[in-house]
């Protein structure tokens, strides 16, 4: 039988901003090697998480020495335009998110609605007793 491996070629995108900012950290800790991290968590190439060194890093790896060397005005105003860049997209990530799960309730509120209804049963028991319209009605047409 004849076995063919496919190639996926994987992108930035395919990792979380997390898991690159954590393996930013293992680096730069001195648990693992840019290599070492490639091999554990099965990035394809070197370049990719020197990548993310030079952007999510405090550590200047163009020339070897540590970011909090003097900068220019210049130089920090553009890394505090990156780093607000990188906080927009993270809030709009959450807002979505909180989008998403405000929606659900909703969806999952009316769905209980429904149940009460077509079952003639109560539901929501978090209710202090005479609160719940339905229990009344149950029993004046018992």
């Amino acid at each position: 039988m004849e076995r063919h491996d496919t190639y996926v070629k994987r992108t930035q995108k395919d990792y979380t901003l997390s898991l690159k900012i954590q393996i930013v950290k293992e680096i730069e800790s001195g648990e693992l090697s840019a290599y070492s991290a490639q091999r554990k968590y099965g990035i394809q190439a070197r370049s990719t998480v020197l990548a993310w060194l030079r952007k999510y890093g405090n550590f200047d790896w163009e020339n070897q020495t540590p970011s909090n060397m003097p900068k220019t005005p210049e130089q920090r105003i553009m890394e505090l335009e990156a780093k607000v860049k990188l906080l927009e997209k993270q809030k709009a990530q959450l807002e979505h998110q909180n989008h998403i799960s405000d929606s659900k309730a909703i969806i999952f509120d009316m769905m209980i609605g429904l149940a009460e209804k077509e079952y003639n049963i109560d539901i929501r028991k978090n209710l202090p007793p005479g609160q719940s319209n339905s229990s009344a009605k149950k029993g004046s047409k018992a």
